[in-house]
């Protein structure tokens, strides 16, 4: 996955994440208080139903209590008087009474006449349920409700009922009256049909928001992706170009150096070496003489040529590390320039990769040419420590300083302290300059993960 993926990744995926997670939670606790608003409404219509029944069938028994009381266990006259009453006693297209004996004989049914005189003590429903014995052993029991299944008048069709039955001992009866259920179960079913609507609708609503959303956070991903990646390029072109003119700055200047200085010193070695051959063939006396200044000639150029082989890598850095770099570096700074240049190092733990070590060294190299060139300084001082576990390097003078809001901006020194600003961001370290008319100030601060792993500073130390 390329950077550009893995930066419209990071926006988008948690974003989408999240709008799943909140349309998930929405959708359960919608649900959930749909369905306990749904159970609630189906309870309370069952217990109003509950309610009805029973005072049906009390209102039942009311009519009758005074024939019942009168009556013996015997007398036909009164039992054929209360089967008349509650015959009677019905109440719209499905609501009637009915009444059987203990040993499940039809004595009352108004709605369903074929089965006066039978016995249907084993008559089960579609589920199973012996609807008669039911009603019997419940009316036995002290009376109560049973829910089943039972057709309905009015439809002819199988309805879920709830009677509610009582007895009378006297008589061996079992009366009951009942509701249909699936009135109830329609309105809950069209109360779910509503809440599924509902959120379906929610959806509708999250997705109209959630939908644009990630789209205005595709986009815009998409145009800061493409902004930066042309700051990228526009900083890469630049960087190049800079590495190319930093290039040809460097080959000049050792181009002349080698020419004023080398080539002067090793052309004086030949002036001299063909001098003192004249003289040695003519038997001139002082041909020593002119040898020795053609030697010290030959010493100035090998200084020369080492003086640039430790500006191009000082082998000191490898070798030795970046304490005894810095203080060759400045050992030489001060024999060429004449400031006098000082060093601490005494707090520096020296647990530094070897990629920041010349960092640092580079970064303490530009600021020294920085110095001479420009600062006319006339002292300068080196502190390299270590605070918790971080290396710093500080650097300052006593020079005229400078503007760095335009020095930075072009030219040589601005060349320069963007290659330092450049090393200190490639560890992630920072570069802190400070400068007025008393001097400049140099803080170079790199992180702890510039400095070798646990196990490798046990070895380097």
């Amino acid at each position: 996955m390329t950077l550009r993926h893995q930066i419209i990744a990071l926006a988008i995926v948690p974003l989408v994440i999240s709008i799943l997670a909140i349309t998930t939670f929405i959708t359960w606790q919608s649900a959930n208080l749909a369905k306990n608003s749904i159970d609630t409404f189906e309870q309370n219509m069952l217990k109003a139903k509950e309610t009805e029944i029973l005072n049906l069938t009390n209102l039942a028994l009311s009519a009758i209590q005074a024939i019942y009381d009168r009556a013996g266990p015997d007398d036909e006259a009164a039992k054929q008087q209360v089967a008349a009453i509650l015959t009677s006693l019905d109440y719209g297209r499905d609501g009637y009474f009915f009444v059987y004996d203990y040993d499940g004989n039809n004595i009352v049914h108004p709605r369903q006449s074929f089965r006066h005189g039978q016995n249907w003590l084993d008559l089960t429903d579609p589920d199973g349920d012996k609807v008669i014995a039911e009603l019997i052993a419940t009316a036995k029991a002290g009376g109560g409700l049973h829910q089943y299944k039972w057709q309905k008048p009015s439809t002819g069709q199988i309805a879920d009922k709830l009677s509610f039955v009582v007895s009378l001992d006297k008589w061996h009866w079992v009366v009951g009256t009942g509701g249909y259920l699936d009135d109830v179960f329609a309105q809950s079913a069209a109360a779910n049909t509503v809440m599924r609507a509902n959120i379906r609708r929610t959806f509708v609503i999250v997705a109209l928001i959630a939908v644009p959303s990630v789209l205005v956070v595709f986009t815009t991903c998409m145009l800061l992706t493409f902004h930066e990646r042309r700051m990228a390029d526009s900083r890469l072109k630049e960087l190049t170009q800079r590495v190319i003119d930093t290039q040809e700055e460097e080959r000049s200047r050792l181009a002349r150096e080698l020419h004023d200085g080398i080539s002067q010193n090793l052309l004086g070695v030949r002036y001299a070496m063909d001098l003192a051959g004249r003289k040695v063939r003519t038997n001139v006396a002082d041909a020593a003489l002119t040898i020795d200044r053609g030697v010290e000639a030959l010493n100035g150029a090998i200084k020369e040529i080492r003086r640039l082989s430790h500006d191009l890598r000082p082998r000191v850095l490898d070798d030795l590390g970046l304490t005894a770099a810095l203080e060759a570096l400045c050992h030489h700074f001060a024999e060429r320039t004449g400031i006098e240049t000082t060093i601490d190092a005494s707090g520096f733990t020296g647990t530094l990769k070897a990629e920041a070590n010349t960092a640092l060294y580079r970064v303490a190299q530009e600021a020294f040419n920085n110095v001479e060139r420009h600062s006319g300084a006339s002292k300068l001082s080196v502190k390299l420590w270590s605070d918790g576990g971080r290396a710093r390097l500080t650097i300052s003078d006593n020079g005229t300083g400078f503007d760095g809001s335009k020095g930075g901006a072009s030219g040589e020194t601005g060349l320069g302290l963007r290659n330092m600003q450049e090393r200190m961001a490639h560890f992630r370290g920072l570069l802190l300059i400070n400068s007025s008319e008393s001097g400049t100030t140099l803080t170079a601060m790199m992180p702890r993960s510039a400095n070798l792993p646990a196990g490798n500073q046990a070895e380097a130390a």
